[in-house]
């Protein structure tokens, strides 16, 4: 009867200079680097026997470890969403195959958690941000997460809590256009809480419980120079067909209908045409 023909063995393990990895040698010539757990994991000796199949195993698990230490540094005191962690890893070139597989153990041991990853993520922009959820929304899609977390997250930032911070935020607007028509400066706040990411009942909310008062004297001082321009812009129309105009343009720049009549009752005919 034949003798039953003997596998490839290992016949010597050394360590390497970086802190868990080791060298394996088959028969006495190199063949191939493992991490510490894929050792631990395969029970890997001296003496024993590898045939083709268990080395391919072996090979992938040490893959997969390679980059779980990749994406462990990536997470290194930072939350992280699959998808950039999977992007992460195809910029090192890491099979798509590998990548999974990583991101299987990550999801095991609880490393990655893209609904966690969006309640941490929106609490945080709704205490130090000026942004409202439609934005934030955009931000977590951008990330790779998907619409069921992102609306786990939102729940983090509830309407009252968006209207508080609002009306902190339509202050300091305010203040930065304090220099416009009270109806223009309302308008300007309106449009900068629609592009912070502010729904349009939240901030109906927010206007109604916002004071709003321009300066007097910075209003009428920027009355007087818009109505001089718009005046003497129209001064080739006839004295009816100027005041007409003039009301017309400075009302749609957000004045007071009564300051600008005060303005109109004060010019006279001789200075037309």
């Amino acid at each position: 009867m034949a003798e039953k023909e003997s596998l490839p063995k290992i016949t010597k393990i050394t360590t390497q200079k970086r802190k868990g990895r080791y060298n394996v040698f088959i028969d006495e010539h190199y063949a191939f680097p493992i991490s510490e757990d894929v050792m631990i994991k395969f029970r890997i000796f001296k003496g024993m026997e590898i045939d083709k199949k268990l080395r391919a195993e072996i090979l992938a698990a040490d893959d997969v470890s390679k980059a779980y230490s990749k994406a462990l540094a990536f997470l290194s005191g930072h939350l992280r969403t699959e998808h950039e962690i999977e992007q992460k890893l195809k910029e090192k070139e890491i099979p798509e195959p590998t990548i999974q597989a990583t991101l299987v153990r990550l999801r095991d041991l609880n490393l990655v958690d893209d609904e966690q990853y969006a309640e941490s993520y929106v609490r945080t922009m709704a205490r130090t941000s000026d942004k409202g959820p439609i934005v934030i929304r955009r931000n977590l899609r951008q990330k790779g997460v998907l619409e069921n977390d992102i609306d786990q997250g939102l729940a983090e930032y509830p309407d009252e809590d968006q209207v508080q911070n609002g009306i902190e935020i339509a202050k300091k607007l305010a203040h930065h256009y304090q220099r416009e028509p009270l109806t223009k400066m309302k308008q300007k706040v309106r449009q900068g809480l629609m592009t912070k990411g502010f729904s349009g009942d939240v901030i109906s909310q927010i206007l109604e419980q916002t004071h709003f008062e321009a300066d007097p004297e910075l209003e009428n001082e920027k009355l007087n120079a818009e109505f001089a321009k718009v005046w003497r812009r129209n001064r080739r129309y006839v004295f009816s067909q100027r005041k007409m105009r003039t009301k017309r343009t400075l009302y749609g720049k957000g004045f007071s209908i009564d300051a600008i009549n005060v303005l109109l009752e004060q010019q006279t005919d001789s200075e037309g045409i």
